[in-house]
């Protein structure tokens, strides 16, 4: 295996982005940001929201609050990503007004599942790579170890992200400050890679989101990006213009790859929409008596190419969520899972066995708390969840909207219904209550809603 990212590289990388942050904020994203409070968040599991979270459709759940920053090892700890110190106050920033990242993500920056070998997302991550050298030998460079902490430039400008797209909210992004975000996506990689000359290059590497909270949703989840570049002399005596050649190319490599994972499986490609592809395709393949989205690809955009030193020449990209297929092939049935440190879970799986079913170890019963306040125009969905995973950390299984109404004077309630369950023990009543009581009782002080 080539060897990945080298800490100079993401030294660069870091130093790139505090200058980044410096500049002056464009108009146009600053007033996207501003009006974030009434937007909805990007979610795969939401049909309407195509950009973003579709080319990468494992898509993740919300964290804690913002304020409720209360572990101690967090004030202390700082974090190493490839060869690169992080410490909590570059990340976690009361006294900045847009930042909004709160400890329980901090304390997810450096664990790096997916560099863990014996662990279900190392595990795809390494067969995804032996496919491409089996089929690629030596063709595609490898980097698992980048910072995530990027640009807003590098996030969204770089691959062409309109300035009022949600994405870009303070709903739906993580900020560490106006200028600086936790990635969203492996591609705020995309344009520094083709700067410095690479031509093929797999991404792997967590990615931060503000979402909902239930069993395939986490606000920090794991990426691969696949990117190719072709020149003229390539696609000139195929018969096929450029785009034409890296599509069927990309077609023709993606089913490879699918079947690789799966095994002799029914196909199909979709027609979509993203930002920064033309045309754009969704991979499905029918599995388990089901259609099943793999990932979201497409023919680069010229306009990226093109401020990247590429002219004249054409290229593909993929994007794929490590824990959407990891839980589909290992038969893990809650996102959380994945965190945890369990060696009733951790013991189940081995370096090079893809698809090892999960046993359950466990059938802890759930428990139900409901809570209904009157919402003020600012509220989300996501602040709400925020909250609540910022009390209950991975206790917390979903938080689900069950009832709304508005009355004769405008005002409009809400009814969630929390799901507390542990993967690992049983929950008692008085933990429950308690966690319930320090839910409802911060809702009303940061949300500023009416409890009924």
């Amino acid at each position: 295996m080539r060897p990945l990212i080298r800490t100079a590289r993401c030294c660069l990388l870091r130093a790139r982005v505090r200058a980044m942050a410096t500049l002056p904020m464009a108009p146009q994203a600053a007033a996207a940001i501003s009006s974030s409070s009434s937007t909805r968040p990007i979610s795969s599991s939401r049909p309407n929201r195509i950009l973003l979270a579709r080319f990468f459709p494992a898509a993740p759940a919300p964290s804690g609050a913002r304020g409720l920053r209360t572990s101690a090892a967090a004030e202390a700890a700082a974090v190493e990503v490839g060869g690169v110190k992080i410490a909590r106050g570059d990340v976690v920033k009361e006294d900045d007004p847009t930042n909004n990242v709160p400890d329980t993500i901090f304390s997810k920056i450096g664990l790096q599942l997916h560099r863990r070998d014996n662990h279900p997302l190392g595990i795809l991550k390494n067969t995804i790579y032996d496919y491409f050298d089996k089929n690629f030998a030596g063709q595609f460079d490898k980097f698992d170890d980048l910072c995530p902490l990027v640009s807003v430039k590098q996030n969204f400008d770089d691959v062409l992200v309109p300035a009022d797209h949600v994405s870009r909210s303070y709903n739906d992004t993580y900020y560490v400050d106006s200028q600086t975000v936790l990635r969203c996506h492996t591609s705020a990689h995309q344009a520094e890679l083709l700067r410095d000359g690479h031509t093929h290059f797999l991404v792997t590497g967590d990615v931060y989101r503000r979402d909902s909270i239930d069993s395939t949703h986490y606000p920090v989840f794991h990426q691969m990006e696949g990117f190719r570049v072709f020149s003229p002399d390539d696609w000139s005596g195929s018969g096929m213009d450029g785009t034409a050649y890296a599509a069927a190319d990309l077609k023709k490599t993606l089913e490879g790859l699918a079947r690789h994972l799966f095994g002799a499986v029914e196909m199909r490609w979709v027609d979509t929409y993203f930002p920064f592809t033309n045309p754009s395709f969704e991979l499905e393949i029918y599995f388990q008596d089901d259609w099943l989205e793999v990932l979201g690809c497409g023919v680069t955009e010229q306009e990226i190419l093109k401020r990247n030193g590429r002219t004249d020449h054409v290229a593909w990209a993929f994007g794929l969520g490590l824990e959407r297929l990891a839980m589909v092939l290992f038969d893990i049935p809650d996102i959380r899972l994945f965190w945890s440190n369990d060696k009733r879970f951790t013991s189940q799986f081995a370096e090079g066995k893809l698809g090892v079913k999960f046993k359950p170890f466990s059938k802890f019963p759930p428990c139900y708390k409901d809570m209904s306040f009157w919402i003020n125009d600012a509220f989300t969905e996501n602040n709400l969840c925020e909250v609540v995973r910022g009390i209950a950390g991975d206790l917390v299984e979903e938080v689900k909207l069950i009832d709304n109404f508005t009355n004769k004077k405008g005002m409009t309630s809400h009814c969630y219904r929390i799901a507390y369950r542990s993967m690992e023990r049983s929950l008692t009543d008085e933990e429950i209550n308690s966690l319930q009581l320090n839910v409802r009782e911060t809702v009303k002080n940061k949300l500023n809603v009416e409890l009924r």
